[in-house]
């Protein structure tokens, strides 16, 4: 059981924020830190590398070179990770929506 936990954890990428660079002493600049945008692009790109590995890893698997547990770690990671993808823009479009009810 612990070895199929580590196979399965290979894959898990963390999202995570560059630190910013080195602040001067005027304040922090704009350019340092990171926006939403890439924040979301590089979350997406990584959406999308499992993706293709997932697919390497079933035509591997066609092929012979690896063991079915293999193919299908990947296949779920993938899975799990677009699962992920679209829960989270279903919440962000559920607060646009929410906000634009809002009264003022």
């Amino acid at each position: 059981m612990p070895n199929n936990l580590a196979i399965g954890t290979q894959g898990v990428q963390q999202l995570a924020l560059k630190p910013a660079a080195s602040q001067s002493s005027s304040g922090p600049a704009v350019n340092d830190t990171p926006n939403f945008g890439s924040y979301l692009e590089n979350a997406l790109n990584q959406v999308a590398a499992q993706e293709r590995q997932a697919k390497d890893m079933s035509n591997k698997f066609i092929l012979g070179e690896v063991n079915v547990d293999e193919a299908m770690i990947s296949s779920q990671q993938a899975l799990l990770s677009l699962q992920l993808t679209t829960q989270v823009r279903n919440k962000v479009i559920d607060a646009y929506q929410e906000i634009m009810r809002t009264q003022i």
